[in-house]
């Protein structure tokens, strides 16, 4: 793994801070929203907020096995998507 800069640690950093930040009005809006196509999109926001986390988590501590993780992610939380999505509109899983 390459090493990074000073400057690329902290500007990761604050990405980090900000990305976790941002998950709290998803958060809100999964537990409040008014309907459950506002409840999917905001657990599509969370989940692409926690794969960037990850990625970002991957530069820092230089572990490039949580990228791994993150492709896991990324698929899970696509097919979940496809599969909820179906079910809102059609009324069944498969």
């Amino acid at each position: 793994m390459v090493e990074v800069g000073p400057l690329t640690n902290f500007l990761v950093q604050v990405g980090l801070i900000i990305m976790v930040l941002l998950i709290i009005p998803c958060a809100y809006r999964v537990w409040i929203g008014p309907s459950a196509a506002d409840r999917l999109q905001a657990v599509d926001a969370i989940t692409t907020l926690l794969i960037g986390i990850i990625v970002m988590l991957t530069v820092v501590q230089g572990t490039p096995l949580l990228i791994d993780v993150g492709i896991a992610l990324a698929a899970l939380a696509f097919i979940a998507t496809l599969a909820i999505s179906r079910y809102l509109c059609e009324g069944r899983m498969f």
